[in-house]
């Protein structure tokens, strides 16, 4: 039974691993993808799709993390 319990810790730690190395990832942005994210955002909104293909080897996924989680912690300040 103690061992169940050391599989969750173990599981927990890889979570907060994984989430980290995902915030990580998301500030590997270059200013000019930075840039070129928002002029296309004030274009054509969230079509995420389509910023992606300006950006070459960024995925629409990427895109959206990136801006959600840049433009929503700054709503909460």
């Amino acid at each position: 039974m103690a061992g169940s319990g050391h599989n969750s810790d173990n599981t927990n730690q890889d979570t907060k691993a994984t989430k980290s190395n995902q915030d990580s990832n998301l500030q590997d942005f270059s200013e000019d993808e930075e840039n070129l994210i928002a002029r296309m955002f004030g274009l054509v909104g969230k079509r995420w799709s389509l910023i992606a293909g300006r950006i070459p080897g960024r995925t629409a996924e990427e895109i959206e993390k990136y801006w959600t989680s840049k433009y929503r912690s700054s709503k909460e300040r």
